[in-house]
């Protein structure tokens, strides 16, 4: 069905085609037509941060920033949905236009600035949908809020969202957020995981029930301070890291239109930057925590790639707007069939 909905979706603009698919997504689902929208995908159960997903393919956070769809977006089969980034207020992201496809190299440029509803908006959303699987909430900081202060927003919506979260990323990676991968430094990462993981332990005594936190880097970064991040990681118990988000590089799109805008490039031209990440983090980490994957994941073979590096799950997204549902299911299976 999506081979055949392509083409016209792709004659729109991509925030236009986005806007137009997630709602869709949603009122078949309202309207009982779920079966429509993929095959069923047997389940491939695993125990990961303390969760049983159901198979190890999820979708990776930003293409449902406020929770609008999670209902429609579950009847595709994923074993687990991640939302957000979410900011502590309402804010409209960058300028129009702000998302770019690039077709020939099957990759999305994106400068899209962390647009939502505020995290209000984001629980409201999560408290009326039916969806009983693994949700994670992936949380950031306000454009407005110095860097310096960034802490304070993760708080407040590390706060807020606890109660309805399955596990919570922390974004500190997004190239569109001025200053944000500054975060990623020794020092500030110390500190920022240091107040989250406090948080975490008073929280978990307030619910009464024990969310895991991860940490969503991104595939810019080298050696030692892929060696750096292992260790904080580990030095303050954090329950999983996903590698990664989208990358600064413009390699192999450079003479592609759109390949020079502003923004963080993802799809196949990000899958071995990604790749090397998670083998360097697997090598430093040891077992300690769990990878999640992210990054070109275009067909089950890319799946079975980011798993032998070391990942324990794998998420897909501009994936997902190339190949459309299909994919879900063929990576689940790649999976299954390699372990």
């Amino acid at each position: 069905m999506y081979s055949l909905l392509r083409p016209a979706l792709f004659q729109l603009s991509p925030e236009t085609a986005h806007n137009l698919t997630l709602t869709g997504l949603q009122t078949a689902c309202n309207l009982g037509l779920s079966g429509l929208l993929s095959s069923t995908i047997p389940d491939d159960p695993r125990t990961v941060m303390g969760l049983t997903f159901p198979n190890p393919v999820g979708l990776a956070a930003g293409l449902d920033k406020n929770g609008d769809c999670i209902n429609g977006l579950a009847a595709l089969g994923f074993g687990f949905i991640e939302i957000g980034t979410i900011t502590p207020l309402p804010q409209p992201g960058n300028p129009k236009p702000r998302l770019f496809r690039l077709p020939q190299a099957r990759a999305i440029i994106n400068r899209m600035g962390f647009n939502n509803e505020g995290v209000d908006a984001l629980i409201r959303n999560v408290q009326s949908s039916d969806y009983k699987g693994i949700l994670g909430i992936n949380i950031g900081k306000n454009a407005i809020t110095p860097i310096e202060q960034a802490a304070d927003d993760y708080l407040i919506c590390l706060r807020k969202v606890y109660a309805h979260a399955s596990y919570i990323t922390v974004n500190i990676s997004s190239p569109n957020t001025k200053n944000l991968r500054q975060l990623q430094d020794e020092a500030a990462l110390n500190d920022l995981l240091s107040l989250l993981k406090a948080e975490q332990g008073k929280l978990a005594d307030k619910h009464g029930k024990y969310v895991p936190l991860t940490l969503k880097i991104a595939p810019d970064i080298e050696g030692e301070q892929i060696a750096q991040i292992a260790r904080l990681l580990m030095l303050h118990q954090i329950d999983g890291v996903i590698a990664t988000n989208t990358t600064l590089s413009r390699e192999g799109v450079e003479n592609l239109p759109y390949g020079n805008e502003t923004g963080g490039l993802s799809g196949a031209p990000v899958r071995e930057k990604s790749t090397r990440v998670i083998r360097q983090l697997d090598n430093h980490l040891q077992g300690a925590l769990p990878i999640i994957g992210a990054g070109g994941i275009l067909n089950g073979a890319d799946a079975v790639e980011k798993i032998e590096a070391g990942a324990a799950l794998v998420q897909i997204y501009s994936g997902l707007i190339y190949r459309g549902p299909r994919l879900i299911s063929e990576c689940v299976a790649a999976i299954r069939n390699t372990h």
